[in-house]
């Protein structure tokens, strides 16, 4: 019986592999058994990441929207309550937009829920 030397079908899994090795330094961007343990470690990293993407983002606006209530004498937790207690509909990522590019409007939303409560 001839031995099988997978030519074609191989060849052409690990091309596929070995092009999202591009760019990798050492024998990670040329040898098949280096290079796809990295392009599948970082799989998992990018898997994982666009996880901790969405964590970090809403740190970032509850940081933004803290920052810029502090002044106005009331904390995030507080400001958040009132907020949803003066039925003001808006989520933490436009507030904290709103917070940083246009601190007037932000603060009159402010005035708005100190008053409502």
């Amino acid at each position: 019986m001839p031995r099988v030397k997978r030519g074609f079908k191989a060849r052409r899994r690990r091309k596929k592999i070995m092009k999202f090795a591009k760019g990798t330094y050492g024998r990670r961007k040329s040898n098949f058994r280096r290079g796809s343990e990295s392009v599948e470690r970082g799989w998992v990293f990018a898997y994982r990441d666009r996880k901790v993407r969405k964590r970090s983002f809403r740190q970032l606006w509850i940081a933004r929207i803290n920052a810029a209530v502090r002044p106005l004498d009331l904390s995030y937790s507080q400001f958040m309550s009132k907020l949803k207690k003066a039925n003001i509909v808006l989520n933490r990522k436009i507030l904290a937009q709103m917070a940083v590019q246009d601190p007037q409007s932000f603060e009159m939303i402010v005035k708005r829920v100190q008053a409502a409560a």
